[in-house]
């Protein structure tokens, strides 16, 4: 049985909106390139017909990956959720104990998540000792780094 993964609404229209692109546009240019480049004689040692083809290649896969992906999300209606607890979906503001330094996360699905959005796996070290937690909670962390400890300044759902 294929397990379900988690999405919010947003998560799942861009990986939507990235397989239709490849579909509708990537696809049909590298096929239009690689016929192009079969005109110009010995395939060989034509490099512009093995970068078409190689371009061809992780094409198809990101496809066949993205259709994978969107068959097994579950989407989930962050809109409907509410509460002080943490939950996948939520808005998170820490603030480490040791260096106050703020950050704020939302918790999403591991094939959304993307740190430099704010958009941090539910998979994670930080998202998984930060559920079922609440404002003001203070939770311990095992980084790669060593131990970090993070205290709950917020929690939301907008």
């Amino acid at each position: 049985m294929l397990s379900k993964t988690p999405m919010t609404p947003d998560g799942h229209a861009r990986l939507a909106a990235e397989l239709k692109r490849l579909k509708s546009e990537e696809r049909p240019n590298v096929i239009k390139q690689i016929a192009e480049a079969r005109e110009h004689g010995d395939l060989s040692e034509n490099a512009e017909y093995h970068a078409a083809r190689e371009r061809q290649s992780f094409i198809e896969g990101r496809i066949l990956e993205l259709e994978d992906k969107l068959s097994r999300a579950e989407v989930i209606d962050i809109s409907q959720q509410n509460g002080s607890k943490v939950m996948f979906g939520a808005q998170v503001k820490l603030v480490d104990e040791e260096t106050d330094a703020e950050t704020a996360y939302r918790i999403v699905g591991p094939d959304e998540a993307d740190i430099n959005e704010g958009l941090l796996s539910i998979n994670s070290p930080v998202a998984q000792a930060v559920l079922g937690k609440e404002a003001g909670d203070s939770v311990e962390v095992a980084t790669p780094g060593g131990v970090r400890y993070f205290e709950i300044l917020e929690v939301n759902f907008d």
